[in-house]
């Protein structure tokens, strides 16, 4: 068996502001006491840790850790008493990237780590009932499963799915790869098709790289344009910014300026200089619009290499800014003086992300940012867009130079991109007979039923599989399908490095953090866990030795870096290399060759010698090194984008929708997994439809609404404000959590706004999921029965005095999959929660 090494095929994070130790911030003071649950059957526990202080003057442990929950890589010192528990988590003050920083997220690690809802041993279904089993008795499952469905229909009736949380450990992005292989399907999704794959595309058919994503240089810019980006909020994604906010704040401090375009007046725009209002999914037409005024002014000045400036200019004729203005309800003028000021900056950057990722056109409008960046000679240099070099070995992700479609899903003909086809289409290859037709999946890590595009329809589609094994440490309503869930262990029980997050940070750094707390008697490690599951995926039987995965990851490793050209191993002996490798795991060993195989000559030694982190320096220029076109030049046109530049065209002449849906991120919330923890539910973080006034007099709304989309129906409470333009609304993502067996997100259970996306509309170059401009009707409606009197509400951490919102809000008028046969399980775990 051969394995690609060591990645393979492949929604929020925190808001807040400027928040270090030990100064509080407005939503991350001091989190109250919690209450763990009772019994065995956990239907509905409290889902969160008793912090009962110790002995006084009782001994602490502190140890270093980086925060594993968002992007934004932050350092962390953490206090344990005797018996492993969280005592107090701060930011550490000597992180040279972060510097003290923490948000409300990282301070509640410790309730996060210590949920009690967390499973702790391997469980399978019978019926709809769960049984705790011994880990030999889980993998025989999954041995009988998986081959079972192979024997009976092939390898192509099996699927994967690796949801966002794998790259926020070790073993969950160096084993995904292995693991896929191993499966021997085309049929592996991610939450990539949900999230970022446009940013991938475009980087490939700019650049040459799928992997080739551009950081702006926050620290040295002086104008920074955000367009669906909400930093503040998010501490940035796809750039790593520790202290987003106080970057932000010194930007302006030192004279420079913010300009945020966004359909919503967001904590973002509230601390930029200006702040545009546009219409959802028009952003590539103001982007063009832009890039057309820059040539019509003769401001256009790249400072690198180019190819296709003609056909750029070319596309971009038809978009002036007064054709473009009346369809993104930006105004000409406006439009013609953004662009003056983004090409007058002596440095600037276009930054851009989920929001305009997850629209129609996403693949087109990341384009068109890196465009701009190119055009105004903001490319590859201080103060622009720049790329980071990591500590470790930079590995291929995807082909180069980058080529997509090289294979497509059975039933829309859908292209596949870095190894994954779109995640939109997972439900037609489970419920569309036929050879190659999905009958058993594994997830790792993921949450699908919520976070895909009408999930509902997914969730039925999944109680219909021959057979579902998820690594996952929660009974969620995903994982409540499935036949078998292994469990990995807690965050702290783990060593942590982020392979992915420091190739984009806003400076070169790296932080290694060792397993904190050892594992329990009987427990796996992730890694052990994620290696057997691919043997077992191999065709190997349920007892096969995960550690001959790891020395096949480490063989190709070190095989391919002593023929790379200019590696630090260049022409060395691959068996002596081994020899010389250091680590108490698998991951680890992986980790130490790929630091002896980086550019900086570090080793997993050298980073136990700095708990803190290693500031590598400022980003340096360095395109010529991540080029991977044909011409090694930057190619400004593509026919891969000519069709979708003509659809864009005729969309200056098409009406909108009068009334469209947009997605937010939250102050205490990542995606759907932080919604069992009761410090971080409560305050903004709930789940309401903001709506304009304007709006809620011209449809005849009181508190509540009937929110309606081609793909179903939800009733929602309101959050009337004038923060978000007239004629969109805005959901967020992650909730819906009714009938949950963790028990504090079962209290809080929100909506699906998944429900609302179709899944059927997708980006028409990179596939991926449309969860941002979707068009909607809305109907006054009356409060569910259970929901409670509203409360006095805040609106991004504001207070709002007139808001009505209820407690335990929403409910899902469409079908909420629940066991196979339609109810949420019996659950049977253990008392307590690993501590």
């Amino acid at each position: 068996m051969s394995v690609r090494t060591p990645y393979g095929s492949g929604r929020d994070l925190a808001e807040g502001g400027n928040h270090r130790t030990p100064r509080n911030h407005e939503d991350a003071d001091a989190v109250p006491p919690l209450r763990t649950s009772n019994g065995l059957v956990r239907s509905a526990g409290d889902g969160a840790a008793d912090f009962t202080p110790t002995t006084p003057g009782a001994p602490l442990r502190t140890v270093h850790r980086t925060c594993p929950i968002c992007d934004s890589v932050c350092g962390l010192k953490i206090a344990l008493d005797d018996d492993g528990r969280v005592e107090s988590v701060r930011g550490d003050q000597d992180d040279p990237l972060s510097k003290g920083y923490i948000c409300p997220k990282g301070a509640s690690l410790g309730r996060i780590d210590e949920d009690p809802d967390r499973l702790t041993v391997p469980m399978i279904r019978t019926g709809e009932r769960w049984h705790e089993v011994s880990w030999d008795e889980a993998f025989t499952a999954v041995e009988r499963g998986l081959h079972g469905v192979v024997e009976r229909h092939g390898r192509q009736a099996l699927a994967a799915y690796f949801g966002n949380p794998t790259f926020h450990t070790m073993s969950g992005i160096l084993y995904r790869g292995p693991l896929a292989q191993s499966l021997g399907t085309t049929n592996l999704f991610s939450a990539s098709s949900i999230d970022q794959i446009p940013k991938h595309v475009a980087g490939g058919l700019m650049y040459g790289s799928g992997t080739a994503i551009s950081v702006p240089d926050l620290d040295r810019t002086d104008f920074l344009l955000i367009l669906g980006a909400n930093p503040m909020v998010s501490h940035g994604s796809l750039c790593a910014a520790p202290d987003f906010p106080g970057r932000l704040r010194a930007l302006r401090r030192r004279g420079g300026r913010i300009v945020v375009v966004d359909p919503r007046r967001t904590r973002t725009a509230d601390v930029a200089d200006d702040h545009l209002f546009i219409r959802p999914g028009t952003d590539a037409a103001l982007l063009m619009a832009m890039v057309r005024t820059l040539f019509a002014e003769d401001l256009a000045a790249p400072r690198v290499p180019v190819e296709g400036l003609a056909e750029l200019r070319a596309y971009a004729e038809p978009f002036t800014p007064e054709a473009v203005a009346p369809v993104c309800g930006v105004p000409a003028e406006r439009i013609v003086r953004l662009t003056r000021e983004l090409a007058a900056a002596p440095a600037a950057a276009v930054y851009t992300r989920m929001g305009t990722c997850t629209a129609d056109f996403g693949t087109l409008t990341q384009w068109l940012v890196e465009a701009l960046n190119v055009l105004t000679g903001n490319v590859d240099r201080p103060g622009g867009v720049m790329f980071p070099k990591p500590a470790t070995m930079e590995v291929p992700w995807g082909p180069r130079p980058f080529t997509m479609g090289r294979w497509r899903s059975r039933v829309r003909g859908l292209p596949e991109a870095l190894g994954e086809l779109p995640l939109a289409t997972l439900v037609d290859e489970i419920e569309t007979p036929g050879e190659g037709q999905v009958r058993a999946l594994v997830t790792v890590a993921g949450n699908p039923v919520l976070s895909a595009p009408n999930g509902p329809r997914l969730g039925r589609a999944l109680a219909n599989l021959d057979f579902m094994v998820c690594v996952d440490p929660y009974l969620n309503e995903t994982t409540r399908l499935a036949d078998v869930i292994l469990p990995p262990p807690r965050m702290l029980q783990m060593p942590h490095y982020d392979f992915l997050l420091l190739t984009v940070t806003v400076r070169n750094y790296t932080r290694f953090s060792p397993q904190a707390l050892p594992l329990e008697p009987g427990q796996l490690s992730e890694g052990h866990i994620m290696a057997r599951l691919s043997l077992i995926a191999a065709g190997q039987s349920a007892d096969a030795d995960p550690a001959q995965l790891d020395e096949m990851i480490l063989g190709q490793l070190l095989s391919a870096g002593v023929q790379i050209p200019g590696s630090p191993a260049e022409g060395g002996d691959v068996e002596t290399l081994r020899s010389q490798l250091s680590g108490e795991s698998g991951p680890e060993l992986i980790l130490d060759a790929m630091l002896k195989l980086g550019p900086y000559g570090l080793s997993l030694d050298r980073l136990r010698e700095h708990p803190n982190g290693l500031d590598l320096g400022p980003l340096m220029p360095r395109l010529a090194e991540v080029m991977s076109t044909e011409s090694g030049r930057v190619r400004l046109a593509h026919p891969d984008l000519t069709a979708e530049v003509e659809r864009l065209t005729a969309r200056l002449a098409a009406p909108s929708a009068p009334t469209l849906l947009i997605g937010r991120r939250q102050l205490r919330s990542n995606n759907s997994w932080l919604h069992n923890v009761s410090a971080l539910v409560g305050g903004s973080n709930v789940c309401t439809l903001q709506i304009h006034p304007d709006d809620v007099a011209r449809h005849g709304l009181d508190a509540w609404a009937t929110v309606r989309s081609a793909a179903g129906e939800l009733v929602v409470p309101l959050e009337p404000t004038e923060s978000i333009m007239p004629g969109v609304v805005s959901l967020p993502h992650g909730w819906g959590h009714a009938g949950s067996a963790q028990g504090v997100a079962a209290r809080h259970p929100g909506v699906n706004a998944n429900a609302l996306t179709d899944e059927t509309v997708t980006d028409a170059i990179s596939g991926n999921a449309v969860f941002n401009g979707v068009p909607v009707t809305l109907a006054p409606a009356d409060p569910p029965p259970s929901a409670d009197a509203p409360p006095e509400q805040e609106h991004d951490g504001r207070r709002q005095s007139g808001d009505r919102r209820a407690t335990v809000v929403g409910v899902d008028t469409a079908s909420t999959p629940g066991s196979p046969a339609g109810r949420p399980p019996a659950v049977r775990a253990r008392g307590a929660g690993v501590r």
